[in-house]
């Protein structure tokens, strides 16, 4: 019964981890760009897009379609990234373990 006990314990405490690093990822950020940098998409570990910054040469009213795709290609990929860090920061709580519903 001992050691139910201590498996208990061990996940509280993996629990208590786990919301720590999904309270910490607020802070963590990546950013993604486009078009040589022609877009540029900021977002944090919690997946959230916090700026977009567009260089003004790209703005054309005869190419919003060229915009639309570059903004679209940047979310993405600041995205992906976003889920790089959600990935590598709960690996580290639960040893590699995938836990469905936690990355």
């Amino acid at each position: 019964m001992t050691n139910i006990g201590n498996i208990m314990k061990q996940a509280q405490k993996v629990q208590e981890r786990i919301a720590e690093v999904q309270r910490d990822l607020i802070n963590k950020k990546v950013e993604a760009s486009s078009g040589g940098g022609m877009v540029t998409i900021t977002a944090n570990g919690r997946q959230e897009i916090l700026s977009i910054k567009i260089d003004p040469s790209v703005v054309s009213m005869q190419d919003v379609e060229m915009l639309e795709d570059l903004v679209l290609a940047a979310v993405n990929e600041a995205l992906r990234k976003s889920q790089e860090i959600i990935t590598e920061e709960m690996s580290k709580v639960t040893g590699g373990i995938k836990i469905p519903g936690l990355m």
